[in-house]
Protein backbone atom coordinates (compact mmCIF):
# COMPACT_ATOMS: atom_id res chain seq x y z
CA UNK A 1 0.00 0.00 0.00
CA UNK A 2 1.35 3.19 -1.17
CA UNK A 3 2.70 5.08 2.00
CA UNK A 4 3.37 2.08 4.12
CA UNK A 5 5.99 2.30 7.22
CA UNK A 6 7.97 -0.49 5.11
CA UNK A 7 8.15 1.69 1.87
CA UNK A 8 9.28 4.99 3.76
CA UNK A 9 7.16 7.29 2.00
CA UNK A 10 5.30 9.76 3.32
CA UNK A 11 1.97 10.32 1.73
CA UNK A 12 1.60 14.14 -0.44
CA UNK A 13 5.60 14.67 -0.06
CA UNK A 14 8.02 15.36 -2.37
CA UNK A 15 10.18 12.77 -0.55
CA UNK A 16 9.87 9.89 -2.35
CA UNK A 17 10.38 6.40 -2.34
CA UNK A 18 13.53 4.34 -0.54
CA UNK A 19 12.27 0.46 -0.69
CA UNK A 20 14.66 -2.35 -0.62
CA UNK A 21 14.19 -5.62 -2.56
CA UNK A 22 14.79 -7.92 -0.78
CA UNK A 23 12.35 -7.57 2.21
CA UNK A 24 9.57 -8.41 3.84
CA UNK A 25 6.99 -6.03 1.40
CA UNK A 26 9.14 -6.58 -1.48
CA UNK A 27 10.34 -10.21 -2.10
CA UNK A 28 12.46 -11.09 -4.98
CA UNK A 29 9.95 -12.34 -7.35
CA UNK A 30 10.92 -13.04 -11.27
CA UNK A 31 8.16 -10.30 -12.73
CA UNK A 32 6.74 -8.73 -9.99
CA UNK A 33 8.70 -5.63 -10.72
CA UNK A 34 8.81 -2.84 -13.75
CA UNK A 35 11.42 -0.17 -14.00
CA UNK A 36 10.62 3.26 -15.62
CA UNK A 37 13.27 4.53 -17.22
CA UNK A 38 14.65 7.26 -19.71
CA UNK A 39 17.80 6.40 -22.13
CA UNK A 40 18.95 10.00 -22.04
CA UNK A 41 19.45 10.46 -18.28
CA UNK A 42 22.73 9.30 -16.28
CA UNK A 43 20.77 8.40 -13.84
CA UNK A 44 18.21 6.08 -14.94
CA UNK A 45 21.33 4.63 -16.91
CA UNK A 46 22.20 3.27 -13.85
CA UNK A 47 19.72 1.00 -12.55
CA UNK A 48 18.92 -0.18 -16.29
CA UNK A 49 22.79 -0.74 -16.44
CA UNK A 50 22.77 -2.72 -13.43
CA UNK A 51 19.72 -4.83 -15.39
CA UNK A 52 22.00 -5.72 -18.41
CA UNK A 53 25.27 -6.27 -16.02
CA UNK A 54 23.29 -8.82 -13.91
CA UNK A 55 21.33 -10.62 -16.39
CA UNK A 56 18.08 -9.13 -14.97
CA UNK A 57 16.42 -8.51 -18.12
CA UNK A 58 13.90 -11.35 -17.74
CA UNK A 59 13.48 -10.59 -14.29
CA UNK A 60 12.20 -6.96 -14.73
CA UNK A 61 10.81 -5.41 -17.61
CA UNK A 62 10.72 -1.97 -18.49
CA UNK A 63 9.08 1.19 -20.32
CA UNK A 64 10.93 4.09 -21.66
CA UNK A 65 9.93 7.61 -22.10
CA UNK A 66 11.05 9.54 -24.97
CA UNK A 67 13.78 12.07 -24.37
CA UNK A 68 11.30 15.44 -25.27
CA UNK A 69 9.59 16.92 -25.29
CA UNK A 70 9.43 17.40 -21.15
CA UNK A 71 6.37 18.82 -19.50
CA UNK A 72 4.96 19.91 -16.31
CA UNK A 73 3.44 16.23 -16.56
CA UNK A 74 6.99 14.79 -16.85
CA UNK A 75 7.97 12.71 -19.37
CA UNK A 76 6.29 11.32 -22.27
CA UNK A 77 5.54 8.04 -23.51
CA UNK A 78 5.54 7.54 -26.89
CA UNK A 79 1.67 6.64 -28.47
CA UNK A 80 3.27 3.76 -29.96
CA UNK A 81 6.32 1.33 -29.66
CA UNK A 82 6.81 2.43 -33.74
CA UNK A 83 6.52 6.40 -32.73
CA UNK A 84 10.01 7.33 -31.76
CA UNK A 85 13.31 4.00 -31.35
CA UNK A 86 13.84 2.89 -28.43
CA UNK A 87 11.54 4.46 -26.53
CA UNK A 88 8.38 2.15 -25.19
CA UNK A 89 4.58 3.09 -24.71
CA UNK A 90 3.79 2.31 -20.65
CA UNK A 91 3.43 -1.21 -20.97
CA UNK A 92 1.37 -1.58 -17.18
CA UNK A 93 -1.20 0.86 -17.72
CA UNK A 94 -0.95 2.92 -21.09
CA UNK A 95 -0.59 6.40 -19.35
CA UNK A 96 0.83 9.18 -21.49
CA UNK A 97 3.05 11.33 -19.07
CA UNK A 98 5.07 9.88 -15.80
CA UNK A 99 3.53 11.82 -13.23
CA UNK A 100 -0.07 9.75 -13.65
CA UNK A 101 2.90 6.64 -12.70
CA UNK A 102 3.27 8.62 -9.35
CA UNK A 103 -0.02 8.78 -9.12
CA UNK A 104 -1.02 5.62 -8.72
CA UNK A 105 1.10 5.00 -5.96
CA UNK A 106 0.56 7.91 -4.00
CA UNK A 107 -2.26 10.38 -5.15
CA UNK A 108 -0.69 13.65 -3.22
CA UNK A 109 2.38 13.38 -4.69
CA UNK A 110 4.50 16.46 -4.51
CA UNK A 111 7.84 16.23 -6.07
CA UNK A 112 9.15 15.79 -8.96
CA UNK A 113 8.39 13.45 -11.88
CA UNK A 114 11.92 11.74 -12.55
CA UNK A 115 13.61 8.42 -13.89
CA UNK A 116 14.17 6.11 -12.70
CA UNK A 117 11.00 4.38 -10.87
CA UNK A 118 11.04 0.59 -10.11
CA UNK A 119 7.66 0.00 -9.70
CA UNK A 120 5.74 -3.36 -7.83
CA UNK A 121 3.16 -5.06 -9.89
CA UNK A 122 1.64 -6.92 -7.19
CA UNK A 123 1.90 -4.15 -4.16
CA UNK A 124 0.94 -1.42 -6.94
CA UNK A 125 3.05 1.22 -5.74
CA UNK A 126 6.59 2.40 -6.65
CA UNK A 127 9.34 0.65 -4.23
CA UNK A 128 12.07 3.52 -5.35
CA UNK A 129 12.90 6.05 -7.79
CA UNK A 130 15.88 7.17 -5.79
CA UNK A 131 19.31 6.39 -8.83
CA UNK A 132 21.85 6.00 -5.93
CA UNK A 133 19.69 3.78 -3.83
CA UNK A 134 19.18 1.22 -6.83
CA UNK A 135 22.69 0.94 -7.58
CA UNK A 136 23.93 0.09 -4.01
CA UNK A 137 21.18 -2.89 -3.79
CA UNK A 138 19.80 -3.33 -6.92
CA UNK A 139 23.27 -5.49 -7.44
CA UNK A 140 22.55 -8.19 -5.36
CA UNK A 141 18.52 -8.02 -4.41
CA UNK A 142 17.94 -11.53 -7.14
CA UNK A 143 20.93 -13.06 -6.55
CA UNK A 144 19.17 -16.31 -4.87
CA UNK A 145 17.81 -16.33 -8.70
CA UNK A 146 20.75 -15.78 -10.17
CA UNK A 147 23.65 -18.18 -11.74
CA UNK A 148 26.53 -18.25 -9.50
CA UNK A 149 28.30 -16.39 -12.85
CA UNK A 150 25.75 -13.68 -12.24
CA UNK A 151 25.56 -13.54 -8.64
CA UNK A 152 28.74 -13.28 -8.10
CA UNK A 153 29.66 -9.61 -9.88
CA UNK A 154 29.41 -7.46 -6.78
CA UNK A 155 29.80 -3.85 -7.28
CA UNK A 156 30.44 -2.91 -3.53
CA UNK A 157 32.83 -5.59 -2.46
CA UNK A 158 34.11 -5.20 1.50
CA UNK A 159 37.56 -4.87 0.64
CA UNK A 160 37.05 -1.75 -1.59
CA UNK A 161 33.92 -0.26 0.15
CA UNK A 162 36.40 2.71 2.00
CA UNK A 163 37.82 3.25 -1.39
CA UNK A 164 34.17 3.34 -2.83
CA UNK A 165 32.47 5.69 -0.52
CA UNK A 166 35.93 8.25 -0.81
CA UNK A 167 35.45 8.66 -4.30
CA UNK A 168 31.78 8.43 -4.47
CA UNK A 169 31.50 11.64 -2.16
CA UNK A 170 32.85 14.14 -4.77
CA UNK A 171 32.28 12.31 -7.74
CA UNK A 172 28.83 12.89 -7.28
CA UNK A 173 28.88 16.39 -6.56
CA UNK A 174 31.48 17.28 -8.89
CA UNK A 175 30.53 15.22 -12.03
CA UNK A 176 27.23 13.23 -12.02
CA UNK A 177 25.43 16.70 -10.04
CA UNK A 178 28.28 18.90 -11.63
CA UNK A 179 27.51 19.10 -15.17
CA UNK A 180 23.79 19.94 -13.98
CA UNK A 181 25.04 22.38 -12.09
CA UNK A 182 27.23 24.17 -14.77
CA UNK A 183 24.90 23.87 -17.21
CA UNK A 184 21.77 25.40 -15.80
CA UNK A 185 23.90 27.97 -14.37
CA UNK A 186 21.92 31.57 -14.36
CA UNK A 187 25.12 34.11 -14.49
CA UNK A 188 27.94 33.87 -15.67
CA UNK A 189 29.90 33.80 -12.34
CA UNK A 190 27.89 31.00 -11.27
CA UNK A 191 29.03 29.27 -14.63
CA UNK A 192 32.52 30.38 -13.92
CA UNK A 193 32.43 28.56 -10.33
CA UNK A 194 30.19 25.42 -11.11
CA UNK A 195 32.54 24.34 -14.28
CA UNK A 196 35.63 24.51 -12.85
CA UNK A 197 35.13 21.07 -10.10
CA UNK A 198 33.67 19.04 -13.30
CA UNK A 199 37.33 19.26 -14.55
CA UNK A 200 39.34 18.93 -11.39
CA UNK A 201 37.57 16.12 -9.99
CA UNK A 202 38.31 14.20 -13.74
CA UNK A 203 41.70 15.41 -14.01
CA UNK A 204 41.79 13.46 -10.64
CA UNK A 205 40.25 10.32 -11.60
CA UNK A 206 42.57 10.68 -14.70
CA UNK A 207 45.18 9.95 -12.22
CA UNK A 208 43.37 7.21 -10.23
CA UNK A 209 42.67 5.48 -12.45
CA UNK A 210 46.56 5.92 -14.09
CA UNK A 211 47.76 4.65 -11.44
CA UNK A 212 45.44 1.67 -10.25
CA UNK A 213 46.70 0.53 -14.26
CA UNK A 214 43.17 -0.21 -15.44
CA UNK A 215 41.02 -1.88 -16.46
CA UNK A 216 38.60 -0.13 -14.15
CA UNK A 217 38.58 2.74 -11.60
CA UNK A 218 40.13 0.81 -8.79
CA UNK A 219 41.88 -1.70 -11.18
CA UNK A 220 40.83 -5.17 -12.37
CA UNK A 221 37.32 -5.38 -10.31
CA UNK A 222 34.06 -3.13 -11.82
CA UNK A 223 32.74 -1.51 -8.90
CA UNK A 224 29.88 0.90 -8.66
CA UNK A 225 32.05 3.76 -9.36
CA UNK A 226 32.42 2.52 -13.16
CA UNK A 227 28.87 2.42 -13.48
CA UNK A 228 28.46 5.92 -11.81
CA UNK A 229 31.58 7.62 -13.72
CA UNK A 230 30.28 5.34 -17.24
CA UNK A 231 26.75 6.93 -17.67
CA UNK A 232 28.46 10.30 -17.35
CA UNK A 233 31.32 9.76 -19.14
CA UNK A 234 29.00 8.69 -22.46
CA UNK A 235 27.13 11.41 -22.32
CA UNK A 236 30.19 13.71 -21.90
CA UNK A 237 31.33 14.69 -25.42
CA UNK A 238 28.42 14.23 -26.92
CA UNK A 239 25.95 15.95 -24.70
CA UNK A 240 27.49 17.70 -21.40
CA UNK A 241 30.26 19.35 -23.08
CA UNK A 242 27.86 21.60 -25.94
CA UNK A 243 24.78 21.25 -24.34
CA UNK A 244 25.57 22.15 -20.62
CA UNK A 245 29.39 24.27 -21.49
CA UNK A 246 31.13 21.80 -20.11
CA UNK A 247 33.86 22.96 -22.74
CA UNK A 248 36.95 23.18 -20.46
CA UNK A 249 38.21 19.92 -22.19
CA UNK A 250 36.85 16.89 -23.86
CA UNK A 251 37.29 12.93 -22.79
CA UNK A 252 38.58 12.17 -26.83
CA UNK A 253 40.89 14.87 -26.36
CA UNK A 254 42.41 15.90 -22.84
CA UNK A 255 41.55 12.48 -20.90
CA UNK A 256 43.62 9.29 -22.33
CA UNK A 257 43.35 7.71 -19.39
CA UNK A 258 39.27 8.37 -19.10
CA UNK A 259 38.91 7.93 -22.93
CA UNK A 260 40.78 4.66 -22.46
CA UNK A 261 38.57 3.52 -19.55
CA UNK A 262 35.33 4.77 -21.55
CA UNK A 263 36.71 2.39 -24.48
CA UNK A 264 36.93 -0.47 -22.59
CA UNK A 265 34.02 -0.05 -20.64
CA UNK A 266 31.92 0.33 -23.91
CA UNK A 267 33.42 -2.45 -25.91
CA UNK A 268 34.40 -4.96 -23.52
CA UNK A 269 31.54 -4.96 -21.08
CA UNK A 270 28.37 -6.13 -22.88
CA UNK A 271 25.74 -3.96 -20.27
CA UNK A 272 27.61 -0.80 -21.93
CA UNK A 273 26.36 -1.14 -25.79
CA UNK A 274 22.94 -2.59 -24.36
CA UNK A 275 21.89 -0.15 -22.45
CA UNK A 276 23.57 2.84 -23.93
CA UNK A 277 21.62 4.67 -26.98
CA UNK A 278 23.44 7.92 -28.29
CA UNK A 279 20.21 9.58 -30.31
CA UNK A 280 18.25 9.65 -26.75
CA UNK A 281 21.11 11.00 -25.33
CA UNK A 282 21.51 14.01 -27.79
CA UNK A 283 17.92 14.61 -28.36
CA UNK A 284 17.84 15.31 -24.99
CA UNK A 285 19.87 18.47 -24.86
CA UNK A 286 19.10 21.99 -23.95
CA UNK A 287 18.02 23.08 -27.34
CA UNK A 288 15.10 25.06 -28.18
CA UNK A 289 15.31 24.51 -31.82
CA UNK A 290 15.31 20.65 -31.55
CA UNK A 291 18.86 20.41 -33.72
CA UNK A 292 20.54 17.65 -32.42
CA UNK A 293 24.19 17.89 -33.51
CA UNK A 294 26.29 15.25 -35.21
CA UNK A 295 29.34 15.05 -33.50
CA UNK A 296 31.45 14.08 -32.37
CA UNK A 297 32.62 11.87 -34.59
CA UNK A 298 32.45 8.57 -33.65
CA UNK A 299 30.37 9.01 -30.44
CA UNK A 300 32.88 6.59 -28.93
CA UNK A 301 36.52 5.25 -30.44
CA UNK A 302 37.40 2.37 -30.95
CA UNK A 303 40.96 0.49 -30.31
CA UNK A 304 41.26 0.20 -26.56
CA UNK A 305 44.79 0.04 -25.40
CA UNK A 306 45.49 -3.13 -23.38
CA UNK A 307 49.21 -2.02 -21.58
CA UNK A 308 48.14 1.12 -19.58
CA UNK A 309 51.81 1.92 -19.27
CA UNK A 310 51.76 3.11 -22.20
CA UNK A 311 49.19 6.41 -21.69
CA UNK A 312 50.47 9.93 -20.68
CA UNK A 313 48.14 10.93 -18.19
CA UNK A 314 46.37 14.08 -19.49
CA UNK A 315 43.76 16.42 -18.00
CA UNK A 316 42.84 20.05 -17.92
CA UNK A 317 46.06 23.06 -17.12
CA UNK A 318 43.30 25.66 -16.56
CA UNK A 319 44.92 27.55 -13.02
CA UNK A 320 41.28 27.08 -11.78
CA UNK A 321 41.00 23.68 -12.20
CA UNK A 322 44.24 22.32 -11.01
CA UNK A 323 43.85 24.53 -8.03
CA UNK A 324 40.10 22.59 -7.15
CA UNK A 325 42.21 19.21 -7.62
CA UNK A 326 44.21 19.67 -5.22
CA UNK A 327 41.52 20.25 -3.03
CA UNK A 328 40.13 16.23 -3.67
CA UNK A 329 41.46 14.11 -1.30
CA UNK A 330 43.89 11.36 -1.86
CA UNK A 331 42.75 7.46 -1.34
CA UNK A 332 42.35 5.42 2.28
Amino acid sequence: MAGSPHNIHNPGTSDGWHGVIPSAEFPAETGRYHLYIGLFCQFAHRANYVRHLKGLTDLIDVSIVKPYPKSDKGWQFPVSDEEYPGATVDHLFGEDYLNKIYFRADPEYKGRYSVPVLWDKMAGTIVCNESAELLRWLPTAFNELLPTSLASIDLYPSHLQAKIDSITTWMQDDINFGVYKAGFSPTQEVYEKNVVPVFGALNKLERIIAQNGGSFVLGREITELDVRLYTSLIRFDVGYAPYFKCNLGTIQHDYPVLNNWLKGMYWDVEASRASTNFKHIKENGINPEAITLMGPFPDIEEGVERDWSRLVVGGVKHPAVLEYEQTLPDLP
